[in-house]
């Protein structure tokens, strides 16, 4: 990731990106401006011991098992459970307080229990005072949010909303655990600020077991962004329009930078259809599939003038493309994975690369191709010693120091040992302390109505994984989750006529898809769920790719759809 956004920037251009911008690049902004860092603040561990966990717009137990395990762990511990889902996940049928909100009421629901906690007095006096700053603003702004107010909107019974409050203020230690049914939103970046304001308002900040914990959308996408892959940031989050962050990552690079800010994916996706971006290198993702409005998006890949695709394997995008540069998996390459909770994790080839090279090898002979000079390295530890001279977070951190069990940035010096628990002091922001950031609730870019009168929520299955490019093509996972079915309340079965396993027609605004249905309670009337791993259901048609103005991330967690019975033909 390195090395691939620094092709980019030799290149003459910021235009580059990773995955984290359709998953978790609200938690950067959002989390950045409450704290002043866009990242976990505790580690996972830390889970089994707390007294209270909010586990909200996650569903660990099937997107995060490793998560899943120690939340299991702490709920025999005797740990309090409150789940905010618009579904009965296998979690909120063991939550103390199931927070059942319909989806985009993810800030409402939040002022609501905010507006309790100080109208009981509940707040943390003390860390208010000596630790954060616009309290005062957040007070007067949560005011109207009383719980009926808040029901009114949420659908969550005024009762439930009350008691989650209280809980969750007197624990004297709360943890926080959400994920993208929170980020993935018009609304994403306010909505972690609002979560943020949670954990503010009441201490549960700077401490072992507390915190705010966002589960990242895939492996290593804290990675990818700790590395720079990203338009707006050189490695270790240095901004690419700072005159002196420019300078010295010129003198490091020997070479002339742009200043200006690049193109996130989803813009890139945007500037694809209007024929201005012209050439795309594309290196393991899949926007074909994974994107929301993917017609839009394959429209726009098709209009290239040409797209380079590197993966380990056949997927939606690689059919669009020019060339294919074959990747490597990662049983076949050495280097570092970064987790959700910053530790920085060493990984050993156990089998020579398939293809001969190693990503990384690969990536350095596109850049001497290009007479690019500057990119040619003997190691992966090379390229990580080179990146850590250039970011002081990354500074204390090398290879040998990430054996056997990692080490969690910040870690600034050799004799650091790395950070466990993030602002046991102050906060990174310039007068250290934190900031409340009060919003009001907006409703979803798209609400049902009378022809598309259905909500579709989208998410994962524990059986798979991201775009199935892997896991549909083994057969033992595919025995245990052959095929994506669309989960159906029975109330709505009934007003559409529809039986359990019966295919219908789903559509909204952008496309439509055929796809069997799941009479299941799981869902709430007027909420459907899919998932997006089965290129046989590409849920992602219907998507709706409107995005968030901060952050630009698409709205995949609420769009609205219908739902019509194939007449028999089918």
């Amino acid at each position: 990731n390195y090395i691939f956004q620094k092709l980019a920037r030799m290149m003459g251009t910021n235009n580059v990106d990773n995955c984290a911008r359709v998953c978790h690049s609200a938690s950067v902004s959002g989390l950045a401006a409450c704290y002043g860092s866009g990242a976990a603040t505790n580690s996972f561990d830390q889970i089994r011991d707390t007294d209270l966990l909010l586990v909200i717009g996650a569903n660990p137990y099937e997107a995060h098992p490793i998560v899943g395990l120690k939340i299991k762990d702490a709920i025999k511990n005797g740990t309090q459970l409150i789940v905010g889902d618009p579904r009965k996940t296998q979690l909120a049928e063991k939550a103390d307080v199931w927070l059942n909100l319909i989806p985009g009421t993810n800030i409402a629901l939040l002022n609501g229990i905010i507006h309790v906690i100080l109208k009981e007095g509940l707040e943390d006096k003390e860390f208010i005072k000596k630790r954060t700053e616009g309290f005062e603003a957040l007070k007067k702004g949560v005011k109207k949010y009383t719980p009926e107010y808040v029901s009114g909107i949420t659908g969550v019974a005024k009762d439930r909303i009350i008691e989650a409050a209280k809980m969750y203020a007197k624990a004297d230690k709360a943890m926080i655990i959400y994920s993208l049914g929170m980020t993935e939103h018009t609304t994403g970046t306010y909505n972690v600020m609002s979560l943020g304001n949670l954990a503010t308002v009441t201490g549960h900040l700077g401490r072992s077991n507390v915190g705010i914990n966002p589960t990242r959308g895939q492996n290593n996408v804290q990675g990818a962004c700790d590395m720079g892959a990203l338009p707006n940031k050189y490695v270790g989050y240095q901004s690419v329009d700072d005159e002196k962050s420019q300078k010295k990552f010129e003198k490091a690079w020997k070479t002339k930078l742009d200043n200006k800010l690049g193109l996130t994916c989803t813009e890139m996706d945007v500037e694809m259809n209007k024929g201005k971006l012209k050439g795309y290198y594309i290196f393991g993702e899949d926007p074909a599939m994974t994107n929301a409005n993917v017609n839009f998006v394959k429209a726009g890949l098709k209009k290239l003038d040409f797209l380079v695709v590197q993966d380990i394997l056949p997927t939606e995008t690689t059919e669009l493309a020019h060339v294919v540069l074959p990747g490597s998996s990662h049983a076949e390459k050495d280097g570092t994975f970064t987790n959700g909770e910053r530790r920085i994790q060493l990984i050993r080839k156990a089998i020579e690369p398939l293809c001969g090279k190693a990503d990384w090898e690969t990536i350095c002979m596109v850049a001497k191709a290009l007479g690019i000079k500057n990119m040619e390295y003997e190691s992966p530890s090379e390229i990580w010693d080179e990146l850590a001279s250039v970011a002081p977070m990354f500074a204390g951190v090398s290879h040998e120091r990430c054996n056997p069990n990692g080490i969690q940035w910040p870690c600034p010096s050799k004799d650091h040992p790395g950070t466990q628990i993030m602002y046991e002091q102050k906060f990174n922001r310039p007068n250290g302390k934190a900031k409340f950031n009060f919003q009001e609730h907006i409703a979803s870019a798209e609400v049902p109505d009378n022809k598309y009168p259905l909500i579709l929520s989208t998410g994962r299955r524990r059986q798979h994984y991201n775009n199935g490019s892997m896991t549909t093509r083994s057969a033992t996972i595919m025995d245990q989750w052959p095929e994506e079915s669309l989960e159906l309340n029975p109330f709505d079965a009934r007003m559409l006529n529809v039986k359990d396993s019966e295919k219908v027609l789903a559509s909204s605004r952008r496309g439509e898809m055929e796809v069997k249905v799941h009479i299941t309670d799981r869902v709430q009337p007027g909420i459907t769920f899919l998932a997006f791993h089965n290129r046989d259901a590409m849920t992602n048609l219907l998507t709706n790719d409107k995005l968030d103005p901060i952050c630009k991330i698409p709205e995949y967690k609420s769009c609205a759809i219908k739902i019509e019975k194939l007449n028999g033909h089918k």
